[in-house]
């Protein structure tokens, strides 16, 4: 006998990754959600962010009025799209909470697993 779920899976494989290596998303599967009147429902499974402190130190930034998160992620990583790692180095679950109280230090980090300068 056929397993229904299996086979939709197999009929629907995506080629490659679901987002590019650049996105938050990056490299986490896909789920099927099975409704009661048989509809599949595919979804990104829940992503996991670590802990701040494992995250390795480049630079602090001090928010100054006007600072937006994509100008920081363009400034200090090199790409716009990249304001989900300001984010992450911060621990903040609601990015606009970053930039509220000026004068706050944010934390520029590399990713989880890159050593830093003062790991070498």
């Amino acid at each position: 006998m056929i397993d229904p779920l299996q086979a939709f899976l197999e009929a629907h494989s995506l080629q490659g990754p679901l987002f590019p290596s650049t996105s938050r998303y990056h490299g986490l599967p896909a789920g099927v959600h099975q409704t009661a009147d048989g509809r599949s429902l595919v979804y990104v499974t829940r992503r996991i962010v670590p802990p701040p402190e494992r995250f390795a130190l480049l630079q602090e930034h001090a928010v100054v009025q006007g600072d937006r998160l994509d100008n920081l992620a363009q400034r200090y990583i090199g790409d716009a799209e990249q304001y989900w790692r300001i984010c992450d180095g911060n621990g903040a679950m609601r990015p606009d909470d970053l930039l509220e109280e000026i004068g706050r230090l944010l934390r520029i980090t590399l990713p989880e697993g890159i050593p830093g300068p003062n790991d070498a």
